[in-house]
């Protein structure tokens, strides 16, 4: 029984605890147990939550009682180490906030168990979430449940591991160009990056520049990440950007009857695309368009036009430097690799960052123009699966491009503030999983979950789990 527990999706043990078929209790020791058993391999946890079995007592307790309970009611989750959780050490991945303890959750956290969510664990990161791979000076490297000697990415690499190797049934992360959506890509599971706004960044650091960052979901269903979101959304009157009140089911929801149109690409506008995972794409659309999905191949002009990865970067650089001159101001000698890299890129020049404001402009206008006649959009996450630890160059379909590259396909939508969905679809043949990506108009949620659960009803790869 522990196995299942520990490889049941949150919704299905949510439905076994309501039923009473298994207690909080036993599903928080299993996983428990399970971090135990396989987290020395993996590294992915950071700090377990000390009051995790107390609360999965009272948990207990109110079930029997019959006392109404929430949607995830007695669920265990795991949060990124950048997440603020009261009483339960948040070290952002560096010696200088070393035991660093809040006294307020984020709230995202606090979302997640006012619906009855207990916290299991912190996950690890790059320090400051700076990075494609999870390595810090604190708590060292974590390593892909799917091959140890390739990275589970970054910057919520530690999370996605957590979960790929049944550690955890569900996660927060954050995102400010891949790092929700890119570890998910690396360890096969699901996650989400909401319309920009959607989730409040309360409690959360860094939030410079805040216009690019994200907070959301991680889990090893569509339905979880369904889930997670609809009771993660909305304002909470302290993050000035999360302010929309549109409803849950702002997309295809509305009009239930309609066809979807799809379109799929892998380029030009996102750099170069390994052939494996430019096939999984093609084959994510063409079984879209075997259940009766409008699909067609598509291009944006203004990807062409402007390459995302160049705007982000112009514009992020400038106003992420005095965030972090703060943060390490009197500990120089305590900052990792990547920091240190951060810090000593020059300054954009006013003329190329009102450029880079522009071409931002351009983007969101090309994405809003293919929206007037798309519901959806299908791309890779990345263009490769997950690579061997301390990589930083790459001849990817024969092109050599550095590690910033793996960054072509996610950053787009950090720009344009979109939302998108990463989920699994192929293996490769090294039998590393490949996911695809499912991007929507602004405040679309429900269309591209709908697409991601219509993908993981034809899924070849569902189910699959690391060996550990």
């Amino acid at each position: 029984m522990t196995d299942d527990l520990h490889y049941a999706d949150a919704t299905k043990l949510a439905e076994l605890i309501r039923t009473k078929e298994v207690s909080p209790v036993e599903v928080v020791k299993a996983h428990l147990d399970r971090i135990g058993a396989v987290d020395p391999q993996v590294n992915a946890i950071v700090t377990v939550a000390e009051r995790a079995l107390e609360d999965a007592r009272k948990a207990e307790a109110a079930v029997l009682a019959g006392l109404p309970i929430g949607p995830l009611h007695g669920i265990p989750f795991t949060a990124k180490d950048s997440i603020d959780t009261a009483q339960v050490l948040t070290q952002r991945g560096s010696p200088i906030f070393k035991g660093r303890t809040p006294s307020a959750d984020a709230t995202s956290v606090a979302r997640l168990k006012a619906a009855g969510g207990i916290l299991l664990a912190k996950t690890n990161l790059p320090e400051f979430s700076y990075w494609i791979e999870s390595d810090n000076l604190l708590s060292g490297r974590s390593n892909n449940p799917w091959d140890l000697s390739r990275t589970p990415g970054g910057s919520s690499g530690g999370e996605s591991a957590a979960i790929a190797a049944g550690m955890s049934p569900l996660g927060l992360g954050t995102d400010l160009a891949i790092s929700v959506r890119g570890p998910a890509a690396q360890t096969g599971i699901t996650s989400m990056k909401a319309t920009h706004g959607r989730v409040p960044m309360t409690g959360i650091w860094p939030r410079a520049p805040r216009r690019f960052w994200h907070v959301g979901p991680m889990a090893r269903s569509v339905r979880d990440v369904a889930l997670a979101f609809s009771l993660l959304a909305g304002p909470d009157g302290q993050d000035a950007f999360a302010t929309s009140t549109v409803q849950f089911d702002n997309g295809i929801g509305q009009q239930p009857f309609r066809q979807l149109r799809v379109g799929w690409m892998v380029g030009p506008g996102f750099g170069p695309v390994d052939p494996e995972v430019a096939a999984t794409v093609k084959a994510a659309a063409e079984a879209l368009r075997n259940i009766g999905v409008l699909v067609e191949q598509v291009g944006i002009p203004a990807l062409e036009r402007d390459f995302a990865l160049d705007v982000f970067n112009r514009l992020h650089v400038m106003e992420m430097q005095p965030a972090f001159r703060d943060a390490v101001a009197g500990h120089e000698d305590q900052m990792y690799k990547m920091s240190r890299t951060m810090l000593s890129l020059p300054e954009t020049s006013l003329k190329d960052f009102i450029e880079a404001e522009q071409a931002a402009e351009r983007l969101r206008d090309g994405y809003a123009d293919y929206f007037s006649r798309y519901d959806a959009l299908i791309t890779h996450v990345l263009p490769i699966p997950a690579h061997k630890h301390g990589v930083e160059e790459f001849t990817i379909d024969g092109q050599t491009v550095d590690a910033t590259y793996l960054q072509g396909a996610t950053v787009p939508l950090n720009v344009t503030g979109l939302p998108g969905v990463a989920m699994r679809f192929g293996t490769s043949s090294e039998g590393l999983p490949i996911n695809v990506q499912i991007v929507g108009k602004w405040q679309a949620e429900s269309t591209i979950l709908h697409v991601a659960s219509l993908l993981e009803s034809v899924s070849p790869v569902r189910g699959l789990v690391p060996n550990l």
